[in-house]
This record gives structure tokens, C-alpha cells and sequence, in this order.
């Protein structure tokens, strides 16, 4: 290990999701008012519809017992759509219809950034369904509605990081900092200018770090900086 090596180190993190197996039913039913709002603010949020108050529940506690966290309990769609408004990203799970709108009309009200699962009978997705919504058959089992929600977590956490990630522009300094690194790795470690960029590029993912950061590092180890 050279003295870069040793110098810029990182660890990797790593998210577990726990699941456990059990089934239940949900009724279908007409909806009423209610307040809905429970939890935190959360990166990741959980957001249960459903037109009555104990199936809301039902949901949430089923979905708490697997690991989850849910962010809001809603019953109808303009309480769904104000929770929404204040996260920032996640899963609606909801039933198909409430006393104020149909599930397409909120999935039209959500962010790029949340996904929907609707939970309904064959007969009212036969009247309303669209092939373009996530769902689930009724009676429902827990590890259907756990596995759905990890999958959709999962893809939403990655499209997160990925956008995150995107290099914003640099400016010339910026550029310079870089072009300076990589230069000292060619003269002082003998590499490539195609290796010394990839080596700034690989420490910058291990560290958590940009390329202008790491760079610094490097330029810090040979004391120029």
C-alpha cells in the first residue's frame, strides 16, 4: 500500500431490511374524515390510504411489525396528497378509492420521487385498474405487501443516490486541483493519466467524497496544498 493508499481510507454502509411472514384481510369500505399525520420527516417515507381509520391501522401496524416506519396514516386523498407535499421522497400504499378521489387522480398529485401500490379486490381493479400502478389482490398477504414496498424502497433509495451523485460542473480552479493530482500520481507513482483519474475517481466512491476533495487529499499528502 503506497502513501496515498494509506492515506485515503473508507468504509462501505450497508441497509437491512427485516420481514417477517403472516396474512390478513382488508375490507373494503366507504371512507370518512380523519387527521392523519404521524412520524418524523424521513428521506424514505411510508404513506398508508386507506377510506377507513382501522384499516389504516391495520396497514401500519402490519407494516411497523416488519421493520417499517410509516410516515403518515391518511383516509382521504387531499390528506395523502398534503402528507406527501412535506416529504421527500417514498411509497403511498392505499386502496383504490377514497371519499374524495380515485387512486389515479392522487398518483397524478405525487412527485417523481414516490411510488403507489394499490390494494384492492379483482372486481374494483377490473372496474379501475391501470397496468401502469403497482398491484395487489385482496385478501392480501403481509409478505406480498412487504416485498413490494422493499422493491420499490430499494429502487427509489438507488435513483436518490445516483441523481446525488451526478458531478455538478466544476469550475477552473476546481479543474485545476484535479488536473494537479493527477499529475503528481503520474510523476510520483508512475501511473497512466487514464489510471491516476480512475484512482481519484475509486478513492472519491470509498471515501464518500468528491473528485475535488480527494484531490486535495492527495495534493495534501505530498505537501503541495
Amino acid at each position: 500500500m503506497n502513501i496515498v493508499d494509506m492515506f485515503l481510507t473508507g468504509k462501505r454502509n450497508h441497509i437491512f431490511i427485516n420481514t417477517k411472514l403472516q396474512s390478513f384481510n382488508i375490507p373494503t369500505v366507504d371512507g370518512n374524515d380523519w387527521n392523519p399525520y404521524e412520524g418524523e420527516w424521513k428521506v424514505l417515507n411510508i404513506v398508508v390510504v386507506f377510506p377507513k381509520k382501522e384499516i389504516v391501522l391495520k396497514m401500519k401496524n402490519v407494516l411497523i411489525k416488519n421493520g417499517y416506519d410509516v410516515s403518515a396514516v391518511c383516509v382521504t386523498g387531499a390528506q395523502a396528497i398534503q402528507a406527501v407535499e412535506r416529504l421527500e421522497a417514498g411509497v403511498v400504499v392505499c386502496g383504490i378509492r377514497f371519499a374524495d378521489m380515485i387512486y389515479y387522480e392522487l398518483k397524478d398529485c405525487l412527485p417523481d420521487t414516490f411510488e403507489m401500490v394499490v390494494i384492492a379486490s379483482n372486481a374494483q381493479w377490473q372496474q379501475y385498474g391501470d397496468d401502469d400502478v403497482i398491484y395487489l389482490p385482496l385478501p392480501l398477504k403481509a409478505y406480498d405487501l412487504v416485498d413490494t414496498v422493499s422493491d420499490l424502497l430499494t429502487d427509489i433509495h438507488r435513483k436518490l443516490k445516483q441523481e446525488k451523485e451526478k458531478p455538478d460542473k466544476r469550475s477552473a480552479d476546481e479543474q485545476g486541483i484535479i488536473n494537479q493530482a493527477k499529475s503528481l500520481l503520474i510523476e510520483k507513482n508512475g501511473m497512466t493519466e487514464e489510471e491516476a483519474h480512475r484512482y481519484l475517481q475509486k478513492r472519491s466512491m470509498d471515501n464518500g467524497t468528491n473528485m475535488v476533495e480527494t484531490s486535495y487529499m492527495v495534493l495534501q499528502v505530498f505537501d503541495l496544498k
